[in-house]
C-alpha cells in the first residue's frame, strides 16, 4: 500500500511541478525556523532546511511520505534567500548582474511510518546578464512573483531573460523540486509515477 504523499512547502512553484507529475498530494505548511547557521555552507543549508521542514510534520502526518525541500543560491561567497520585496529583489539582482550564481536544491523524502528518509541536492550553475537598472525595474514590474524566488530570478517565466547560460542534470531543480531523483525516490518508496 502507498502512503499519502504531503508537501512540507507552501510553494506554488513546488506544488505546480508535483501537479506536472499528476500525483496525488497535500501540501501543508512545515513549522521550521529557516535562518542559515553561521558557517554553514549553502548545499548543507538547503539540505537541513529541506529535512527539518519534513521533519516538522512528521507528527502530524504519521503515516505518510513527506517530501521536504529547500534551495539556497551562493554567489559572492554569500547564501542569496528570496529577497520578499521589490526593494530588496531589485538591490539584489544588481549585485547578481553578470555573475556567475550557484544553485542548491535540496530535497528529501521521509516515510513517516518507518523513520526511513532519502535526501538529494542538487546544483544548477546559472550565468547573469549584464542588467541594467531600467531592465531590472521592468522585470520585477512584469514578473511579481520573483520575490518569492531565491536570488529573484523566476527562471521558468520571464526570469528566463535574465540569464546567459543554466549548467545542470535537471533543468527542474532550479525551478525548486529536483523532479529527476524526486521519480526516483517516490519509485523507491513504492509511489511509481508512470
Amino acid at each position: 500500500m502507498t502512503l499519502p504523499l504531503i508537501l512540507a512547502s507552501t510553494s506554488v512553484f513546488r506544488q505546480q511541478q508535483l501537479r506536472t507529475l499528476g500525483v496525488d498530494f497535500t501540501a501543508a505548511k512545515p513549522m521550521f525556523d529557516e535562518t542559515p547557521l553561521p558557517h554553514e555552507t549553502a548545499p548543507n543549508t538547503a539540505l537541513r532546511l529541506a529535512i527539518g521542514k519534513a521533519q516538522s510534520l512528521a507528527q502530524i502526518y504519521p503515516q505518510h511520505l513527506i517530501i521536504g525541500a529547500d534551495q539556497v543560491a551562493w554567489c559572492h561567497h554569500t547564501q542569496l534567500g528570496k529577497p520578499m520585496s521589490v526593494e530588496k529583489a531589485a538591490a539584489m539582482l544588481r549585485e547578481l548582474s553578470g555573475q556567475r550564481i550557484e544553485f542548491y536544491s535540496a530535497c528529501c523524502v521521509l516515510d513517516t511510518r518507518s523513520g526511513s528518509l532519502k535526501s538529494h541536492v542538487d546544483t544548477t550553475i546559472v550565468q547573469m546578464r549584464e542588467l541594467s537598472d531600467a531592465q531590472i525595474a521592468r522585470y520585477l514590474a512584469r514578473e511579481p512573483d520573483a520575490i518569492y524566488c531565491a536570488g529573484a530570478a523566476k527562471s521558468e517565466g520571464l526570469g528566463a531573460a535574465l540569464l546567459r547560460r543554466i549548467d545542470s542534470t535537471d533543468p527542474h531543480a532550479l525551478i525548486g523540486l529536483p523532479i529527476f531523483w524526486l521519480v526516483d525516490c517516490l519509485n523507491d518508496f513504492g509511489l511509481e509515477i508512470i
